[in-house]
């Protein structure tokens, strides 16, 4: 058989066989995955002057991935993080043809060697305590939107959840009484349970006892009764947050989005003096490397380690200073 009718039945093996139904990946990661490969088909099919069902294993080689990655951080002015999620997808389905087409093993090996783009990580934005208060403050309570709102951020703000695991939250979710908490379903299907704190349990069960706009199990609903969007949660995030910007000027240098909700509530843990290994299990991180971000985010806990260190007396240095002049010239390099 060769290769001109393989390759477009091992790309859909791979979505049909080995993501969805082996795998059972998520269908976000299908939608990305599918969008990378959309678009490197149509590149290649461009430039090589052929169509995408006719396309060869052969011609989606490691030049081509290096151009079709460039082409759109040129023309489509995506980031470097970006550009590498697109080679992400791209080297997942050359692991799988490593097992499928042992053939080809060298070519396979060439693609699978293509670099990743390293890109500045900046510092994360979260919010302090007196800017929590000022967005909270914001929603008209006198509303049944404003409640749902104030509920909302509330919640996004004490249990840190992504904004897919809100939107996905159902009435059901919401568990009271003893030991009160929500559980959700995050990332690779894990489910876990975040405890309320006492507040946020009276706003839930005022909340719940709300009369529903629908039928609709969804927590927390739109004004015609369906379930909210990731759009109009960033939405309504950004509404009150242009309002409390104008008692609160801090916010004003601040880019503020749903996630950064998320790491509000991760700070407040660290500030509480939660171990960063509680905190990535509060947040659902598969490591607990992904929570030393928060650690370099909060500038009191590096003032705290500095205040800890014995000033330099005058005149001393703690440069090492090499005698050597190899050492020398690689020191000065």
């Amino acid at each position: 058989m060769s290769n001109i009718a393989t390759f477009p039945k091992l790309l859909e093996s791979w979505f049909t066989d080995r993501l969805m139904r082996q795998q059972r990946v998520s269908p976000n990661t299908i939608a990305s995955y599918r969008d990378a490969f959309r678009m490197l088909l149509v590149f290649a099919s461009r430039e090589l002057g052929k169509t995408p069902s006719t396309l060869d294993l052969a011609d989606i080689d490691a030049p081509l991935i290096s151009d079709y990655l460039d082409d759109l951080e040129k023309h489509r002015s995506i980031s470097a993080r970006t550009r590498n999620l697109r080679l992400t997808a791209i080297q997942s389905f050359f692991r799988f043809l490593a097992y499928e087409q042992p053939a080809h093993s060298a070519h396979i090996q060439r693609v699978l060697a293509v670099p990743g783009k390293r890109f500045s990580k900046k510092m994360i934005h979260f919010l302090e305590r007196p800017e929590i208060e000022a967005l909270l403050a914001v929603p008209d309570q006198a509303t049944w939107i404003g409640r749902r709102d104030h509920a909302l951020l509330q919640l996004a703000i004490q249990t840190g959840l992504r904004l897919a695991e809100i939107i996905s939250l159902d009435r059901s979710s919401i568990v009271l009484g003893q030991g009160s908490h929500v559980r959700c379903i995050g990332k690779g299907r894990k489910e876990r349970c975040t405890p309320l704190t006492r507040a946020v349990v009276r706003i839930m069960k005022a909340w719940l006892a709300e009369s529903q706009k629908s039928g609709d199990n969804a927590l927390f609903q739109t004004i015609h009764g369906g379930r909210l969007s990731a759009d109009t949660v960033q939405y309504l995030v950004a509404k009150h947050v242009t309002v409390a910007r104008t008692t609160c000027p801090s916010m004003r240098k601040k880019q503020i989005t749903p996630h950064v909700l998320r790491h509000s509530a991760a700070m407040e843990l660290l500030q509480a003096g939660v171990d960063s290994s509680v905190i990535a299990m509060w947040l659902g991180h598969e490591s607990s490397q992904t929570t030393q971000m928060y650690l370099h985010a909060h500038m009191a806990l590096k003032e705290a380690a500095l205040a800890k260190v014995a000033p330099l007396k005058a005149g001393e240095s703690i440069y090492y200073q090499p005698e050597d002049q190899l050492l020398n010239f690689l020191t000065n390099l």
